[in-house]
């Protein structure tokens, strides 16, 4: 199932995962890491659908390449993500994710309430989203590059939790220690820290994935966004 999102530079799909309970129901956007909307990213939705939310799944690379489906298990995917994810737009990644938001509120089964969660790339855009949109609450897993925007932790006021992996290879522990200085303090954040894990440790399948530490992440975020999102 997709949901197609109008902007004034064209249109782009979200993939959607629905519960088969009878609704409404809160909706969660799901943001994608370098590899878009991909195996475990929809696989992230169907989790999320199977505990009672809609996922909703944009496909932030739209403008580079439509549909992109790659895997870290292929070399050449990685090249690849990587020189889309370098020649990203985030500020348009941000508007394209308000967009979304705004859909999600009013498509259909939705009870008017969405938040925003988001891996890697998509952590950062959750993070730039609570600084810029108007979703209700959000959760972010070790966005890249969050350092480099904490100028906009202030504008931050909806509900937030972010999770860091202490050993992580693309935010090194200066950049934690920042982010944990800028966001700690705040009262409607939280921040985790995750000692001995590598970034993607939530990532099904993925080369530095922890079941324990994961499932610890992620039922903190299914109880937060339960929380957040009810009606």
């Amino acid at each position: 199932m997709t949901l197609s999102i109008q902007t004034a530079d064209g249109s782009f799909n979200c993939h959607v995962a629905r519960p088969t309970s009878p609704g409404p129901h809160p909706v969660v956007v799901v943001l994608q890491e370098i590899f878009g909307v991909n195996a475990g990213i929809r696989s992230i939705a169907a989790d999320y659908a199977a505990k009672g939310f809609i996922a909703v799944c944009p496909d932030l690379f739209w403008r580079a390449e439509p549909g992109l489906d790659l895997s870290e298990a292929r070399d050449g995917d990685w090249t690849k993500g990587f020189a889309l994810y370098s020649a990203y737009d985030r500020d348009k990644g941000v508007q394209d994710i308000a967009a979304t938001v705004t859909a999600a509120r009013i498509m259909a089964g939705s009870n008017g309430k969405v938040g925003v969660t988001g891996y890697c790339l998509g952590g950062l855009l959750t993070y730039l989203s609570a600084a810029r949109c108007d979703a209700d609450a959000f959760a972010a897993y070790y966005g890249g590059g969050t350092e480099q925007y904490l100028d906009e932790a202030a504008r931050i006021t909806r509900p937030m939790i972010y999770h860091l992996a202490n050993e992580d290879e693309y935010i090194d522990r200066a950049a934690q220690a920042r982010i944990n200085q800028a966001l700690g303090g705040k009262p409607n954040v939280q921040v985790f820290n995750y000692p001995g894990r590598n970034h993607a440790f939530a990532r099904p399948g993925g080369h530095h994935f922890h079941a324990g530490d994961a499932a610890l992440a992620n039922g903190r975020t299914d109880a937060f966004f339960t929380q957040q999102l009810a009606m």
